[in-house]
Order: structure tokens, then sequence, then C-alpha cells
């Protein structure tokens, strides 16, 4: 009889241990009722204007279901953005924008989206950061310089190193008003440089105002302010009228980037480089053109003999 009971015993336990691994087992394979979640900006502002205004937001309903949806910010709600509503099975694609359900822009920090479904609440594992504050870009101030971009390896552009202070962001470089560069990376420390060109075009010989700024992954930029001139010189003449008496010896000067130049001047055709240059003044009374070139640009002055 202790037998038959032993016996019965362990086929109760055995029917109990399968029955307890069999619920174990429905528990394990239970799928989710979110899946496939996706948030490809992890930080944004709300307030630079920009592509990273908002964070998208979007995940995939198993099946039909009525939900709420709301951003959390250490464990309090800081943004409405589903109040409940029935959606259909399959993605659903939200926007978190940082305002607040008061109408306030919420403060900088990180927010976890969270789902709320009848019977389960989901709090996703994706931080979005809101980030408000701009880059703060430094570089060396009152730059007087000069470029002749005409391609032959002489001054053709201008560089300028420049620091950011906070945070990693794009260089962005302006020329009279014209944004030319903006880095393709993120950096702290970087350069920019300047081409001689606008709009793919070159820029007209004279000054020109550079300024700089700079922008980071939320999408701030730092307020462009002026930091140097750059005066697209060719080849220029220190006199552009020049008086001599006939026979007599003058002097100009020649301000080029170029090694060598080109000077016709009566006549005369010769190889000269820049600096002081040193004629002689026709023997007869008249107005006499100078002409000093490199690689395709010139400069002249008349000569007045008399």
């Amino acid at each position: 009889m202790a037998r038959v009971l032993s016996t019965a015993f362990c086929v109760a336990l055995l029917a109990a241990t399968a029955g307890a691994f069999a619920l174990t087992q429905g528990a394990k394979v239970e799928l989710s009722p979110i899946l496939d979640t996706s948030i490809p900006v992890k930080v944004f502002s709300p307030a630079c204007n920009c592509q990273t205004a908002t964070a998208p937001i979007s995940f995939h309903l198993r099946h039909k279901e009525h939900i709420q949806v709301w951003m959390e910010r250490d464990g309090k709600r800081a943004e409405t953005l589903v109040a409940g509503k029935t959606f259909p099975r399959g993605r659903v694609a939200l926007q978190f924008d940082g305002i607040s359900d008061a109408g306030l822009t919420l403060p900088d920090g990180g927010y976890q989206p969270v789902v709320r479904l009848p019977h389960r609440t989901f709090t996703l594992p994706n931080t979005i950061t809101i980030d408000t504050k701009p880059p703060v870009v430094q570089v060396r101030h009152r730059i007087y310089t000069h470029i002749s971009p005409d391609g032959d390896g002489h001054r053709d552009s201008f560089t300028i190193h420049y620091t950011v202070k906070n945070e990693p962001a794009h260089g962005i470089l302006i020329v009279d008003g014209h944004q030319v560069e903006f880095t393709h990376d993120k950096v702290r420390a970087g350069k920019l440089t300047w081409n001689g060109k606008l709009d793919d075009h070159l820029a007209r010989p004279g000054n020109h105002v550079l300024e700089i700024s700079a922008q980071d992954a939320a999408g701030n930029r730092a307020k462009p302010f002026p930091f140097a001139v750059v005066t697209i010189r060719y080849v220029a003449l220190g006199r552009t009228r020049i008086v001599a008496k006939p026979g007599s010896r003058f002097a100009v000067l020649v301000l080029a980037d170029a090694p060598k130049l080109e000077l016709l001047f009566h006549g005369g055709h010769r190889s000269v480089s820049p600096g002081t240059l040193h004629l002689r003044a026709p023997s007869k009374p008249g107005v006499y053109r100078l002409y000093v070139s490199a690689a395709g640009h010139a400069a002249k002055a008349d000569v007045v003999v008399g």
C-alpha cells in the first residue's frame, strides 16, 4: 500500500512540475504588444528652428490598441503626446516637440517615452535629450590679410583655426553674409578655409568681411560674429597716375603674390618681380599706359609725361 501511495505521489509531483514548466514556457513566449521602436534623433533643440527642432518617435503595435503616450523625466510626466486614442495594428508615428502641456519649452535634460496600454505600461529605454544652449566658438580676432585665388599656389586661400569651448560642433564660415563652409565633423577644435568663392563664383577684388559660427548636434547655432577682413588682390599698383618728366626715371610699387609678373610699357615687354619697379619715362610728352599682369589678372596706371 505504501508503495502505491509513493508511486501516486511521484506521478502527481511530476504532473505539477510539468504544468509549472509549461506555464513558465508559455510566459516566455508571450510576445510584446510593442516592437520595432525607432528614435533616430537622440538630442534636439525646440528653439533651433531647424530640422532637429523635434524628435520623431515611432513603434509598431502588434494588435489594435487604445493607448496613451507621454514623455517622462525623473518619473514625472512632462509632455503628453497621445492623451488617449485607438490605433490599428501597425506603426504609430509621433513627434516630441519639447513643449509642455502648458505651452512652455521644457528644461534641458533627458526624457523617456512612456506607452500605456489598457493593462500594461511600457517605459521605452530610449532617452531623448533637449539641448537649447548654443556652442561657444572662439577664434583669433581682428585679422587683416589678403588672398589671390588665381590657382597659382601662392596665397590662393585663407585658413583660420578655431575652438569650441563647451561641446563638439560643426564649424561655420560666413563671407559677406554667405555661408561658404560647414564642416562635416563635429569637433572641439578645427579649421575653416575660404577659397575666394561666393556661390561657386570668384568674389570681386576688394575687401570681404568674414564671420564665424558653430552648430551643435541639437541644431543650436552660435550667433555669428566678424573676426577678419580678407582682401582679394591679384595685382595692385601703388599709384594709378604717375607724373614724370621726359626721359626721367620714376618708381612704382607692385603688389602681387605671384613670384613673376609681366610688364608692358611703351612698347616694351619683360618679366619682373613684385616690389618697387624703377622705370624710365619716354622722351616724348604724352600719356602712356603701364600694365602689370599675372595669372590672367592685370593692374594699370597712366604715366603722364610732360
